[in-house]
C-alpha cells in the first residue's frame, strides 16, 4: 500500500462508553482515496463515515474492535431463521447511492424512532447524503420493500473480496420484521453468492448495547493486536 498520511484527533468524550475519552486516527483529507485503497484500510481496521476514513486509537481504551463475518462459515441461528422466514416476501433492489426523497424521509422517521435527540435526528438532505454516501467508494443502496411499501434501506460498500455494511435504517412500522437483522442476513447471502469472503460490520463494543449485538453473527472475527482473530479467542 502507498504511504497514507494520518491525523490523530484530540481526546474527546466517547460516544459509546460513558466516562471514557476517545481518539481517532483519520486519513488526511489531502489523500486521494479509491475503493481499492479503502479495501486495504478496511482490512487494517479502518472504517468510513461519508468520505472520512478513521480508526479508533484511544490512549487508555481498546474496546472498539473492527468486526467481520466469514460468510462461508456462517450458519443462521434459530432467531435468524425466523427472521428469514418472516421476510420471505421482502423484495430487495440495488440502487445507486444517490438522494431519493422517500429514503431521506424514512431516515428521519427512523432517527426520531431510534435516536430521538441524536445529532442526526434533524439532518438536512446534504448532511444525510454526506454521512452515508461517498465520492470515491463503490457504494450502493439496497432498498427493501414489504408489499408495495418501502421498509428499509441498507448502505453497502462493495470490494473485490468483501462487502461492508455501512448503515441500515428502516420504517418504524415494520419493526416486527427485524429489518436490521434481515439486512445483515441478506448481505451475508449476497456476499456468499458472489463468492466473496467477508462482510464487514463496523465496530463491536462489548459493553455498548447498540454495538455488541454484532456477536449474534457467528463465526465473527475481530481485529485485535493488528490481526483478525476468532471471536471466541478474542473473548478469552
Amino acid at each position: 500500500m502507498t504511504s497514507i498520511p494520518l491525523i490523530l484527533t484530540q481526546a474527546h468524550p466517547c460516544s459509546y462508553l460513558e466516562g471514557k475519552q476517545a481518539q481517532s486516527l483519520f486519513v488526511h483529507p489531502a489523500c486521494r482515496l479509491t475503493t481499492p485503497i479503502y479495501a486495504q484500510l478496511l482490512e487494517l481496521g479502518f472504517r468510513r463515515s461519508g468520505d472520512e476514513v478513521y480508526a479508533p486509537r484511544c490512549a487508555k481504551c481498546s474496546a472498539c474492535l473492527p468486526a467481520r463475518v466469514a460468510v462461508e462459515e456462517f450458519k443462521p441461528d434459530r432467531s435468524q431463521k425466523r427472521c428469514l422466514k418472516k421476510n420471505g416476501n421482502t423484495r430487495v433492489v440495488l440502487k445507486p447511492a444517490i438522494f431519493e426523497k422517500a429514503h431521506y424521509e424514512m431516515y428521519l422517521r427512523y432517527q426520531h424512532f431510534k435516536h430521538e435527540g441524536g445529532a442526526m435526528a434533524d439532518a438536512g438532505p446534504a448532511d444525510y447524503l454526506d454521512f452515508l454516501g461517498s465520492s470515491w467508494c463503490d457504494t450502493q443502496f439496497a432498498e427493501f420493500s414489504i408489499g408495495d411499501e418501502l421498509s428499509a434501506l441498507a448502505v453497502i460498500d462493495r470490494f473485490d473480496q468483501s462487502w461492508s455494511a455501512v448503515y441500515t435504517f428502516y420504517e418504524p412500522k415494520f419493526s416486527e420484521y427485524s429489518p436490521g437483522m434481515y439486512a445483515v442476513l441478506w448481505q451475508i447471502e449476497q456476499v456468499l453468492r458472489l463468492q466473496k469472503k467477508f462482510l464487514y460490520l463496523g465496530f463491536w463494543i462489548k459493553n455498548c448495547r447498540k454495538m455488541s449485538y454484532k456477536s449474534i453473527y457467528q463465526p465473527l472475527q475481530l481485529y485485535v493486536g493488528q490481526e483478525w482473530v476468532d471471536f471466541a479467542s478474542a473473548e478469552n
